[in-house]
């Protein structure tokens, strides 16, 4: 299953976020695994696209991190699990 996380970084945690980054890597704890990470620009936010089987070790990389900055988490679909679900929506 594909989770979409994004995260913003209030500025009294920035210094403490980017050292536990450089610590860390930001890497998520097994059982999750990262498609990609982008950030933005200018700013402290930024979202990544995960791959898990299970919603837990995905919770348990939001703990890991929500107490440095707020963190929110979708469930995502690809175009090819999405296209049969719109396909049987369509006409009505």
């Amino acid at each position: 299953m594909l989770f979409i996380v994004s995260w913003s970084i209030s500025p009294e945690n920035r210094n403490r976020a980017i050292e536990r980054f450089l610590k860390t890597g930001g890497a998520p704890p097994q059982g999750v695994t990262m498609k990609g990470r982008w950030h933005a620009v200018g700013g402290s936010s930024g979202f990544g696209i995960a791959e898990a089987s299970d919603v837990v070790p995905v919770q348990q990389w939001v703990l890991q991190w929500n107490d440095l900055m707020n963190m929110e988490v979708h469930a995502a679909l690809t175009d090819e699990q999405m296209a049969p679900l719109l396909a049987g929506v369509g006409g009505q």
